[in-house]
């Protein structure tokens, strides 16, 4: 089975970029290393699944770069300085990491609940105050940012002619809200204004939580924090900033505007948003009843690999409709893929048949293009069951032998790296002695013509809650 796809450049995978409205292909700035940003949880709660609907997304980027033969080097944030975190701390009186570090901790166990690959730096915004400050310094310096009537930094958009490059909006058209102030971390898209860069301390909103800065005490704004771990962690431009589409205005507007003229660089070569998560064809949300967390579904009896196969399927620029009807539908699929693997492992014929090579480059061909054409998962995980089904059926007839099934197997292992949804571990389930005799006497009534007694011994089997698959080595029984 050849290999060529696994070695293509880079340059091979196409992704969207927001800011341009097209396909481009993916050149690093460094040879066959993305450096990759990605917009990480404010944790003063639980991340709920619209937050890991973009979480598995930028797993399955950053897998799918692997799979093309690149390293990267990922950088994911903990919003841990904001409106919200502030308050949490602040209603139970203990201190800002006391309030913070048990949802840090909840997020990195969702993580890995869901098979998502741990990201090369998880900064949190209170250990880069110190490069935020002079940060806003310099843009103080270069007559773009300036202190307003309540004491906060704010940015004078208008000094950014770029404004609006990432949302296409034009900076004409953003003027009339531009002397206007935004006082906390929330924000209405429908309301343009200079953003807060230092926001001044307020002791009865912001309780004993301050840092201390040449413009007085206060904290940061969170546009600049994502902006500050970027660029020190990253450099002053990187290949890839990834996040949910609500964060491209103004977040992702604002850390162009700030970094840029900072820098004086390109911030950003490559923006890609995934769409929302809906419910049951709802916006999620506490009040209707259909905001869910992680944990929530996994109390109702789901697997992190459930959750993340129905996460996945879908593409990532397309809005996700999440219900239980296609959760439940997700069991089957998995089934189905396990099912294929525990075939593949109790083959031990030794003829080969040499007719499985063709079906296998096909299918890597086919998986391969379907990512590079801006991570098309739908039309991969299709390549992938229609080689499940070409190779079931050389099974059926006992075309396949053990090297053959071996080979299949490190296909669908090359294809896991993406995918990280399957187990090639033998299950070696025990399958009651009654129901095994049960299954012997039925082989013998069929040889023996004895219709009505080997419908009776299947039906037995049926009621116990197992099957019987015929296969190339005879027929077996698994759980139905």
């Amino acid at each position: 089975m050849t290999q060529r796809l696994f070695s293509l450049g880079p340059e091979t995978l196409q992704l969207y970029n927001t800011e341009t409205r097209r396909k481009e292909s993916l050149v690093p700035l460094e040879d066959r290393h993305i450096r990759m940003y990605t917009c990480g949880p404010t944790v003063y709660h639980y991340a709920h699944i619209g937050n890991f609907r973009t979480y598995v997304f930028e797993d399955l980027l950053r897998r799918t770069i692997k799979f093309f033969g690149m390293k990267i080097t990922q950088v994911m944030n903990l919003t841990d300085v904001d409106d919200k975190t502030l308050k949490g701390a602040i209603a139970k009186n203990i201190t800002l990491d006391e309030f913070t570090k048990p949802y840090k901790d909840a997020f990195f166990q969702d993580l890995k609940t869901l098979g998502i690959e741990p990201a090369e730096y998880y900064p949190a915004a209170t250990e880069y105050i110190d490069e935020m400050i002079r940060i806003i310094e310099k843009l103080i310096d270069k007559g773009i940012a300036y202190k307003g009537g309540d004491g906060s930094i704010y940015y004078a958009i208008n000094k950014f002619p770029r404004y609006g490059c990432l949302s296409h909006l034009h900076l004409d058209e953003l003027q009339a809200g531009a002397s206007e102030r935004i006082a906390t971390d929330e924000y209405d898209k429908d309301h343009i204004a200079d953003f807060v860069l230092w926001k001044a301390y307020d002791p009865e909103r912001d309780g004993k939580i301050y840092w201390e800065s040449p413009f007085g005490k206060g904290r940061p704004g969170w546009h600049l924090e994502c902006s500050t771990m970027a660029m020190k962690l990253l450099g002053p431009t990187i290949d890839i900033h990834v996040g949910g589409i609500d964060n491209m205005f103004p977040h992702h507007e604002n850390e162009i505007a700030q970094s840029e003229a900072y820098s004086g660089k390109q911030f950003v070569k490559l923006w890609m948003h995934s769409e929302h998560l809906i419910v049951e064809n709802k916006k999620m949300s506490k009040s209707l009843g259909n905001f869910y967390t992680l944990r929530d579904l996994l109390n109702k009896g789901f697997t992190g690999i459930q959750v993340r196969y129905m996460l996945l399927q879908t593409h990532y620029k397309t809005q996700l409709n999440f219900t239980f009807a296609g959760l439940e539908a997700v069991k089957g699929s998995l089934q189905r893929l396990q099912d294929f693997i525990q075939r593949l492992l109790e083959i031990h014929q030794t003829k080969s048949y040499g007719l499985i090579d063709p079906i296998l480059e096909k299918a890597q061909i086919a998986f391969s293009q379907a990512l590079a054409d801006d991570l098309n998962i739908s039309a991969a995980l299709a390549a992938l069951f229609e080689m499940i089904r070409e190779v079931n059926s050389l099974s059926d007839a006992g075309h396949l032998g053990k090297q053959e099934a071996e080979n299949t197997i490190q296909l669908l292992k090359r294809f896991n790296e993406v995918l990280g949804v399957l187990t090639f571990d033998k299950q070696l389930e025990k399958i009651p002695d009654e129901l095994e005799e049960a299954l012997a006497k039925r082989i013998e009534a069929r040889r023996q013509k004895d219709w009505a007694l080997a419908d009776s011994l299947r039906d037995f089997i049926l009621s116990r809650g197992y099957v019987i698959e015929d296969t190339a080595e005879g027929a077996r029984l698994k759980r139905s």
